[in-house]
């Protein structure tokens, strides 16, 4: 991370600083080159025109004196308008200056040194015009801007070590958390999944531990589903399983096909038996695991309701029960899912079915269903129990049926969508009414379970 970091600023700064560099190398060239100038024209200023030739109106020394500088060499020639020398270094030649200037700066070798040379172009009257060439060495300006890069750089390599060194310090004390963090779930057995102590350093590392607990936690719920499932089934399914296999070997111990007959029947109820219940407590699975992974979507509980109808349809037609649905004329959407209505329908009209009496009837009032009975109904001082699981009711078991899972799961299923589940009597004459009311407040009063109480029990 320090390195994603320090190499990109470096290199920003590296380039700030060559940037800095020749703005600074371009103005030092425009000074240096301005003395240059400023020499021509002081030597231009001692020439002097004749009728028939110009002259330079300074002695050798003079001359030494007007281009003295202590760190560079100078060089000068005055050249006539012929090229011939008036005065000055001979073979001292400089590019002219272009159509319309004055003077022209260029770089040129003389006496095997490299020089910056300036020439002036000069016009006059009577003998005509003259050109002075001004050359000097450049180790001032070479030793200048090499003093403007060191000094550039030295400060900024510093500056970028301070805060190399800062930044290690900060990152790895940012980064000690997500170490410890690391080191603590190496040391974590596969089977702990308890939440882990989040160091409130940084918002990154607080979010991190926060999704790591809440992944333990999904985790954690979906592990004790499964153990529960598997427990469940496992204690569940060992006595019909034994029955079914106890009837098997009575029927093949006998030998007249009546007895066949006979334990075969008694074969198919016990596997209806215990396929009804592999589907509750699966039910009950897909309750616990949807406590964490319910999406809802919008559901029409006519329609629902009326396919519910269909399905119980042959069984209660055998059971000669009056099996019918009323206000499915208008239609009625919620958001809610429809795995989790249907299983509720389902295990309502199973109950019914199993211990009301010779008429069920489904009703839609607005958002409410309701499932009523003409049977026993429920004592109201017994209805928080049947919300457990594995408990049933006197009815249940004088007929040794089911396994006290059915208004577990409806409890269960309503608590996740937020409804309110309901026992009431159907009528005068007794009867049972369980309504789930979807998206209205729980309501209160005897004989009413909220979902979350139901859910609780």
């Amino acid at each position: 991370m320090l390195r994603r970091v320090l190499l990109p600023l470096a290199l920003t700064w590296l380039a700030g600083t060559a940037v800095a560099v020749a703005v600074a190398s371009h103005f030092t060239e425009q000074a240096f080159d301005r003395s240059l100038l400023d020499d021509a024209y002081a030597v231009s200023a001692h020439v002097e025109a004749g009728e028939r030739d110009i002259q330079l109106r300074l002695t050798p020394r003079e001359v030494t004196s007007v281009l003295f500088d202590q760190s560079e060499t100078m060089f000068f020639a005055v050249l006539r308008r012929d090229g011939s020398l008036l005065a000055g270094h001979a073979g001292l030649q400089a590019p002219q200056p272009e159509a319309g200037a004055r003077y022209r700066f260029s770089d040129i070798r003389y006496l095997g040194r490299a020089l910056r040379a300036v020439v002036l172009h000069h016009e006059t009257q009577g003998a005509g015009a003259f050109h002075v060439v001004i050359a000097q060495t450049t180790r001032a300006r070479t030793a200048l801007i090499e003093r403007l890069l060191v000094y550039s750089l030295a400060p900024q390599l510093v500056l970028l070590v301070l805060l190399a060194l800062w930044l290690w310090r900060r990152i790895e004390g940012e980064l000690r958390p997500l170490g410890e963090l690391r080191q603590t779930l190496d040391r974590r057995a596969a089977h702990d999944l308890a939440p882990v102590p989040v160091a409130r350093s940084s918002r990154e590392l607080e979010r991190l531990g926060d999704t790591l607990n809440a992944l333990f936690a999904r985790l954690g719920h979906s592990v004790r589903a499964q153990r529960e499932f598997a427990g469940n089934v496992a204690h569940e399914l060992r006595t019909p399983l034994a029955g079914i296999r106890a009837l098997a070997e009575y029927g093949l111990a006998q030998q007249a096909p009546a007895v066949w007959r006979e334990q075969l029947q008694q074969i198919a109820a016990s596997q209806a038996r215990a396929s009804h219940l592999v589907d509750q407590l699966l039910g009950l699975a897909l309750a616990d695991e949807a406590h964490t992974a319910l999406q809802r979507e919008p559901v029409r509980l006519d329609l629902l309701i009326e396919q519910a109808v269909l399905r119980h349809l042959a069984r209660a037609d055998a059971q000669g029960v009056d099996l019918g649905a009323l206000g499915l004329d208008a239609a009625v959407t919620v958001e809610a899912s429809a795995a989790l209505v249907e299983g509720i329908l389902d295990n309502l009209i199973d109950n019914a079915l199993r211990y009301g009496g010779r008429t069920i009837t489904i009703e839609l009032a607005g958002r409410t269903l309701s499932v009523i009975d003409d049977g026993p109904g429920i004592p109201p001082e017994v209805q928080r129990a049947l919300m457990a699981r594995w408990s049933q009711g006197p009815a249940g078991q004088k007929l040794g049926q089911g396994a006290g899972l059915g208004l577990a799961i409806v409890a269960r299923y309503a608590a996740l969508l937020g409804a309110a589940l309901r026992f009431e009597k159907a009528g005068e004459a007794g009867g049972l009414r369980v309504s789930v009311a979807f998206g209205a407040a729980p309501p209160v009063g005897a004989g009413s379970l909220t979902a979350s109480q139901a859910s609780a029990g």
